[in-house]
């Protein structure tokens, strides 16, 4: 449609506000476009004589419909650029800017259509022509009035909106106080927290040190205990089998009865002594694996020929199978012997019936080592009390021992990286499992 005098700056509007209507914009997005193709529309009027006015929509980079209006000038723009009289026009649309189409410069402006809206196919365009073509556009005083009244609607709005947000603003302020308040309040009692929280780590620094003494303590003193009864204990076992020695002058029944007690208790106090020692050196640290690549079926073999001693009920079966090759570890051979050989006596000494084993599981990246009984079992309540020190199951089936063997077991496994983990239940034996990685890491 063509803009050459005053009264088509109405027209134009009109028209603008209908075509946006037809396709589908919001009715606050029909004002803008139409205000401001009406004020672009005079700027070009007064600058240029005036422009041909174009209505269409089009797809955009975004996938989004656009309602475009090109406006071509009847007279060259003046340096080939357009800037709007109103600085506030460009924010009334999407895009506003000289383009050039077909060797002609217009200026382009352009409005998003709704996703919402009714789809523009072929037939709903020609429909929407032919109804823009029948309807006659309104004199300006008509156009004045709408003007006047979208104006006066605007306002209402402003007005509701300001009230809105003066109450929006009260709601806020007396938000503000009382979060305010909850801060000051907060802050009181995190810092009274802060103190507490203070004088309880310094309370606790003080109890771990004297924890960390204590244990020292103790760790010396098992030390030192133990080398000091060793030797002399080794004397009273070596005088006992010299007295027993039949080489030696002969005793009667009732002497190599004694002494037999004497070297047995001799031996138990031994035991107990190199228990005590290897204890108190794990705990100490002094204990350092040296990691090597070690052979399982020579270890499982070794253990089968030292534990063949101590089966000797006939009704317990010692079974130690040899894991297929190659069965290798990363590991401490000395200290993984001592583990197993400890988890094999224990179940050897609280079996009487069924058997012992010994097996091994290779999985993706670590090995399994297990050690199952058939004997009485242990509660599950009790699984971590017998992993402390000097504990002993109680029971009927109680018999000798120290309780140190199976907490330097574990503190020896934690030593090589691993863990081990015990699973039982009373009346279905008991199974400790030794987990290390494969690679020693």
């Amino acid at each position: 449609m063509p803009l050459r005098v005053e009264r088509d700056i109405f027209v134009l509007r009109q028209r603008g506000r209908e075509v946006a209507a037809a396709v589908g914009l919001e009715h606050q997005d029909q004002v803008r476009l139409a205000t401001a193709l009406s004020e672009v529309a005079r700027d070009l009027l007064l600058g240029v004589g005036g422009a041909d006015v174009v209505f269409a929509v089009a797809g955009a980079a975004d996938g989004q419909r656009h309602l475009r209006v090109d406006l071509a000038p009847v007279r060259a723009l003046p340096d080939g650029r357009y800037e709007p009289q109103s600085g506030a026009v460009a924010r009334l649309v999407d895009t506003l800017g000289v383009v050039t189409v077909e060797e002609v410069t217009v200026v382009r402006m352009s409005r998003r259509v709704p996703a919402t809206a009714q789809a523009l196919t072929s037939e709903r365009l020609a429909q929407l022509r032919a109804q823009l073509g029948k309807s006659s556009p309104g004199t300006a005083e008509e156009e004045l009035a709408t003007q006047n009244s979208q104006l006066i609607a605007a306002l209402d709005e402003v007005r509701s909106q300001r009230d809105e947000l003066a109450r929006l603003n009260e709601e806020l302020e007396q938000t503000n106080r009382g979060v305010l308040a909850l801060y000051h309040q907060l802050t009181d009692e995190l810092e009274e927290t802060n103190r507490g929280v203070v004088a309880l780590y310094a309370e606790l620094d003080e109890k771990s040190a004297q924890l960390r003494a204590a244990s020292e303590s103790k760790t010396r003193f098992l030390a030192n205990v133990s080398h000091e009864l060793r030797a002399p204990v080794t004397a009273i076992i070596g005088l006992a089998r010299l007295l027993g020695d039949s080489a030696s002058d002969p005793l009667t029944s009732e002497q190599e009865q004694q002494v037999g007690l004497i070297r047995s208790s001799a031996s138990d106090l031994l035991a107990l002594v190199n228990e005590l020692l290897d204890l108190a050196k794990a705990e100490s640290g002094r204990i350092e694996p040296e990691l090597t690549e070690v052979d399982l079926r020579a270890v499982f073999g070794q253990l089968r020929g030292t534990l063949r001693a101590l089966h000797t009920g006939p009704e317990v079966e010692l079974v130690v199978e040899d894991p297929a090759p190659p069965a290798t570890v990363r590991s401490d051979e000395v200290l993984l012997a001592q583990v197993l050989r400890n988890l094999l006596h224990n179940g050897l000494k609280f079996t009487t019936r069924g058997e012992v084993r010994l097996r091994a599981e290779r999985g993706t990246d670590y090995w399994r080592l297990v050690v199952s009984d058939t004997g009485p079992g242990i509660p599950a309540e009790l699984h971590e009390r017998v992993f402390e020190e000097f504990y002993q199951v109680p029971g009927p089936t109680r018999v000798g021992g120290t309780g140190l063997g199976l907490p330097y077991a574990r503190r020896l496994v934690t030593l090589l990286g691993g863990d081990l983990e015990l699973a039982s239940a009373p009346g279905q034996g008991s199974t400790f499992t030794v987990s290390l990685p494969a690679d020693g890491t």
